[in-house]
């Protein structure tokens, strides 16, 4: 069979070239009639001359006969595939089973060739690798959500145990986006893209392969949005003319002012951004275009780290710095091993233009390209994909789904996980924590150890106590204050922001709601046995658990507390003596209505809640969601209950995702200004206030001040220093609530004031 070509470009697609592979050792020229198999062992051989490359030309072989005859949606044949995926783990100079995993890894889904057979001809360590992936793709056919939750959960497990399963999963996706045109179905291919750009690109990045998780995103990135993909390509070209020429200045007057200098350089690269970090940035910041000031990023190489300070020292003083743009990443490496500094300038000589400039050495380049299969250079095989001290974050992945309690919450909580920037902050004794961006002090805690996250009861910030929900910046020095015997708050699943903190409290909570259901299952029983004056114990009940379709006494009191079975029922199953005859249904029941009470509220608004709410059927009963407390000027919309009318959320209520599976019970509603002025409303705001003597009235006289009146108070947490407290405010609007706030956050020994998000 001929050498497949690499698949074709799409007309006008500029994608980012992948990274020139490292310098390989002199290998022998091709021979004339070489098959790809031996192509691809003779590659293999240059870069690990010791390696049995007899392994990929068996690989290769079994492969060809095990596909025959089978087609890629374009037409060609399948084998096409696994040679592109081969191809790209020699790109980035893999060990020989990993290439033989690649040539593989669809033979034990789609051929007749097994596992076992596989494991027969090339050794357990393939056969391992293959069915790891295996069990992916197999799962990743099934389109339903909770199939893809449980795809990510098998993926984390799986190279958990050989980092390799990623590395190969990583280039079979690659080129299933480089071939996505080809597929037909449109659904199909975005479900594709989507996966890939919430999934697999963050993965690339978090293994450091910054190159393959650019063109991850990218591919991903023309699929899911086609028009702003070309707008962006179409205006980068308008703005910049001729960019290459351009780039090609910039990149000359660099050199000069280095080597002036007496910098040694390596190497001077020049390159424009990506499509989709441009449109990250638009959006992040919500600016235009033409107000990015980093379109244009260039690659300093230099010998050594006191190399990489003097260039930086250099470029300072010779262009104007752009404010907030200097990251020092080698005195402080990402979790991923990266390492170069990260500098913003001005070329004022060539149009004003603002640059990105990185200074590494060619170690940190190797590191930064190439991330974790780096280490295969220095490394070989098991050696390197069970160096998990390298992987901190799949220990962390780990553990988060540890905690989770159902596949779709890990599945939720690692995407978090893996799309947040992060923060990088130190213990006392300076060991470095690096979290995401965002996170608190609870999250710091629970990122030292989970015990420490579930005792924390106070925190300092660089000497200074400050509330746990205090948010962290870099450099931050944290001490964590415990107490024995102390729980999660439930209260800090509403401002953490780490999957793993989120699953631990998430548990507890789940743990402590299951406790109380069961013991008010059991009180229901207890007092309906009580009743009729007969005896209740777990021993008498146990005879009739498997009539009442019960694995034991515990899920009894679980299912009683939440009405499925009643404490009759009960009751009748272990005493059918005290069942009385049926009672005779009403033939004519009672209509029974609610009646509408309007009393004025202190603040003088009236408290009819229906008013002040279009888009409803008349007579239709309303509710405010007590979760989000939906204020006039909010954006709004109303969930059908049967039974209980309508209520009225905010649009970005947590709670609606529980009804994702029911849009058809979304409304559309407004509210009705000109008809509600002056109804009452409830807004909540917590507030963390000093634990001093009277900073809660200094707090109630602040509202009372602003015209709102308290309809409820609640001590949330009460600490050493600090208080967190919820307060239930009657208010006419969004803006008088705003105003509140604003009043409330100008008091002395008041930390912080937000509305609650429900």
């Amino acid at each position: 069979m001929n050498t497949p070509a690499d698949p074709p470009a799409e007309s006008g697609i500029a994608l980012e070239p992948a990274p020139a592979a490292p310098p390989l050792a002199p290998a022998s020229p091709a021979p004339a009639q070489e098959t790809i198999g031996q192509e691809l062992a003779r590659l293999v051989a240059a870069y690990s001359p010791r390696a049995d490359t007899s392994l990929i030309e068996r690989a290769w072989l079994t492969a060809v006969a095990a596909h025959e005859g089978q087609k890629r949606d374009n037409g060609d044949p399948y084998i096409i595939h696994p040679v592109a995926v081969a191809r790209t783990l020699i790109h980035y100079r893999l060990d020989v089973a990993s290439i033989a995993t690649a040539l593989l890894h669809d033979v034990a889904e789609d051929t007749k060739v097994g596992l076992a057979e596989l494991e027969k001809r090339f050794g357990r360590e393939v056969s391992r690798l293959v069915d790891g992936v295996t069990k992916l793709t197999r799962l990743e056919l099934q389109s339903e959500r909770t199939k893809q939750a449980e795809n990510f959960r098998k993926l984390v497990l799986a190279m958990s145990e050989d980092i390799r399963v990623l590395l190969v999963k990583l280039a079979d996706r690659l080129h299933n986006m480089q071939t996505l045109h080809f597929v037909p179905q449109e659904a199909r291919r975005r479900k594709t893209a989507r996966e890939t750009m919430e999934i697999f690109a963050p993965l690339a990045g978090r293994i450091g392969m910054d190159a393959l998780k650019t063109e991850l995103e990218t591919l991903s990135f023309r699929e899911l949005e086609p028009d702003a993909f070309q707008s962006i390509l179409a205006r980068r070209g308008f703005l910049y003319g001729q960019g290459a020429d351009l780039i090609a200045e910039i990149r000359t007057d660099l050199r000069r002012v280095l080597e002036e200098s007496g910098i040694e350089l390596l190497e001077l690269t020049g390159r424009e951004k990506s499509p989709y970090s441009i449109w990250l940035k638009m959006h992040g910041k919500s600016i235009e275009f033409e107000q990015l000031s980093d379109i244009m990023a260039f690659r300093v190489i230099v010998p050594d780290k006191a190399a990489c300070y003097q260039a930086l020292g250099v470029l300072h003083s010779a262009y104007r710095v752009v404010p907030g743009r200097f990251k020092d990443y080698i005195s402080t490496p990402k979790t991923n091993g990266y390492q170069s500094i990260h500098t913003g300038l001005t070329v004022p000589e060539r149009r004003n233009a603002k640059i990105e400039v990185q200074i590494r050495t060619r170690e940190m380049h190797e590191v930064a390209e190439y991330g974790v299969a780096a280490h295969w250079i220095y490394k070989q095989g098991g050696e390197a994909a069970r160096d998990r001290q390298n992987f901190p974050w799949v220990k962390a992945l780990l553990e988060i789904l540890e905690q989770a309690s159902e596949p779709q919450e890990f599945l939720d909580a690692t995407r978090m996980e893996l799309h947040r920037d992060e923060v990088f902050c130190f213990t006392p004794k300076g060991e470095l924590i690096a979290l995401p961006r965002g996170s608190t002090c609870v999250d710091f805690a629970y990122q030292v150890h989970s015990q420490v996250g579930d005792q924390c009861v106070g925190a300092k910030i660089n000497g200074q106590i400050k509330p746990l929900r205090t948010p962290l910046e870099n450099g931050d020095q944290v001490e964590i204050i415990t107490a024995r015997g102390g729980t999660p708050n439930p209260q800090w699943a509403r401002f953490v922001v780490t999957g793993k903190a989120r699953a631990r409290i998430r548990r507890f909570v789940h743990a402590e709601q299951r406790q109380q259901q069961q013991q008010e299952g059991r009180a229901a029983m207890a007092k309906a046995f009580r009743a009729e004056g007969v005896e209740f114990s777990e021993k008498i009940i146990e005879p009739v658990l498997k009539t009442l379709k019960q694995t034991g006494f515990e899920e009894l009191c679980l299912v009683v507390a939440s009405g499925a079975i009643s404490p009759k029922d009960v009751l009748h199953a272990v005493y059918p003596e005290l069942r009385g005859p049926p009672r005779a249904a009403d033939p004519l029941p009672l209509a029974r209505s609610r009646p509408r009470a309007v009393p004025l509220a202190k603040g003088g608004f009236k408290r009819d809640v229906t008013m002040g709410i279009t888009g409803l059927v008349a007579g239709m009963e309303v509710h405010f969601a007590g979760c989000c407390h939906p204020l006039p000027g909010d954006r709004i919309v109303g969930i059908v209950t049967t039974g209980k009318g309508v209520t009225v959320h905010k649009n970005d209520c947590h709670n609606l995702s529980g009804f994702a599976e029911s849009p058809e019970r979304f409304i559309d509603v407004d509210w009705d200004y000109a008809d509600g002025s002056g109804v009452a409303h409830t807004g909540r705001i917590e507030v963390v206030i000093s634990n001093e003597r009277g900073a809660l009235s200094t707090i109630t006289e602040s509202i009372a001040r602003q015209e709102g009146a308290i309809e409820n108070i609640r001590i949330v947490h009460r600490g050493p220093d600090f208080q967190e407290i919820a307060v239930d405010v009657e208010v006419q609007d969004l803006r008088h609530l705003s105003n509140i706030i604003a009043a409330l956050r100008a008091l002395e020994g008041v930390a912080q004031v937000e509305r609650s998000k429900g």
